[in-house]
C-alpha cells in the first residue's frame, strides 16, 4: 500500500504564515492543492477559491494532508475534534505533521489514527520567506517507502529534504534545531541592541559577524525574516518559538530525565520577555 499513495489532491490544513505560501508553491508547481483555515476568505488572496470550509470537506477531497497548525491541541482538534479529519469515513490516507511538536506528541497523535492511515512527521525550517521561495529544509520521519512516494509534494517546497528514520525522528531533529535557532535569536537580538547603545550601526556589526565566528542564519537573514523585530505576544511567531523551545525541553526531559538547566531556562525566559524593536 505504501508505494501507491495517491498524491493527486493535497490538503494544507493551517494556511497561515507558513501554510499559505506552501500551498501557493504547490499550486504553482501544478499540484491540485486545497487549503483549510479558520480565517475569513479575504485573507487568502488569489488562493481563496481553493479554500475548503471544514476538515470533513478536506478529508473527503484530499487523500494526503499536510498539517501546519500551531500546536498539539490544534492538531488534535483538526484530527479528532467535532467534524475532524478522522472522525468519519472517508479519511485521509496520509497525515503529514509539519507543525513543530514534541516527538512524543507525534507518536501519540499517530496512535489515534485509523490502522490503515499513515502518519509522517515532516518538520519544516526556514521561516515564511523560505516557504515563499521554495527553499525550506524538511526533516522527515516515517516509513521510507511512503516518504519517497511523497517527494513530488516536497520537492517544490524545499532545498533540502532529510529522511531521518522512523516516525518521530524528523521532529526530534527539529526540536533540537529550533533550540539552537532560538538561542541565536536571543543572542543576535541582544548583540544588535548592544550595538545600538554603543553607537555602532548594527549592520556594520552584522557584516563583521558574517565573516567571523558570530555568523548565524538569523543574523544573516535578519531583514528577510518577517518576525525578526517582534516582541513576545500571545499567538505571534516569538510565542511560537517559545512553544518550540518548550517542545525541546519536554523531549530532553523525557530522554535525559532532568529539568531544564540555567542556560535553557534563560533562553526560554528571554524569548518571553523580549521587547519589540523598531528598525
Amino acid at each position: 500500500m505504501e508505494n501507491q499513495i495517491p498524491t493527486a489532491s493535497i490538503g494544507i490544513a493551517g494556511c497561515g504564515a507558513m501554510g499559505l505560501p506552501m500551498a501557493c508553491r504547490l499550486a504553482s508547481a501544478g499540484l491540485d492543492v486545497w487549503g483549510l483555515d479558520i480565517k475569513p476568505l479575504d485573507q487568502f488572496g488569489d488562493f481563496a477559491s481553493r479554500m475548503l470550509p471544514s476538515p470533513r470537506e478536506m478529508a473527503a477531497h484530499c487523500p494526503v494532508i499536510l498539517s501546519v497548525v500551531r500546536d498539539r491541541a490544534e492538531t488534535e482538534t483538526l484530527c479528532f475534534g467535532e467534524g475532524g479529519l478522522f472522525t468519519t469515513s472517508p479519511y485521509p490516507r496520509v497525515f503529514i505533521i509539519c507543525s513543530t511538536l514534541a516527538p512524543v506528541d507525534v507518536l501519540e497523535i499517530a496512535a489515534g489514527l485509523p490502522p490503515d492511515a499513515i502518519a509522517i512527521d515532516a518538520a519544516i525550517s526556514g521561516a515564511p520567506i523560505a516557504a515563499q521561495e521554495g527553499t525550506l529544509t524538511v526533516m522527515m520521519g516515517g516509513p521510507e517507502a511512503t516518504t519517497k512516494t511523497l517527494m513530488p509534494i516536497f520537492t517544490p517546497l524545499a532545498q533540502a529534504i532529510h529522511h531521518l528514520g522512523p516516525l518521530g525522528a524528523g521532529m526530534t531533529v527539529k526540536v533540537l534545531n529550533n533550540f539552537v535557532a532560538a538561542s541565536t535569536v536571543v543572542a543576535v537580538r541582544r548583540a544588535f541592541a548592544a550595538a545600538d547603545s554603543l553607537g555602532m550601526d548594527w549592520r556594520t556589526l552584522r557584516a563583521v559577524m558574517e565573516t567571523s565566528s558570530g555568523g548565524t542564519w538569523f543574523g544573516t537573514n535578519y531583514e528577510r525574516i518577517s518576525w525578526a523585530n517582534e516582541g513576545w505576544e500571545k499567538g505571534n511567531t516569538m510565542a511560537i518559538l517559545e512553544k518550540d523551545v518548550n517542545a525541546y525541553l519536554t523531549t530532553v526531559k523525557a530522554s535525559e530525565q532532568r529539568d531544564p538547566d540555567p542556560f535553557e531556562t534563560a533562553v526560554l525566559g528571554s524569548l518571553k520577555t523580549m521587547p519589540p524593536v523598531d528598525r
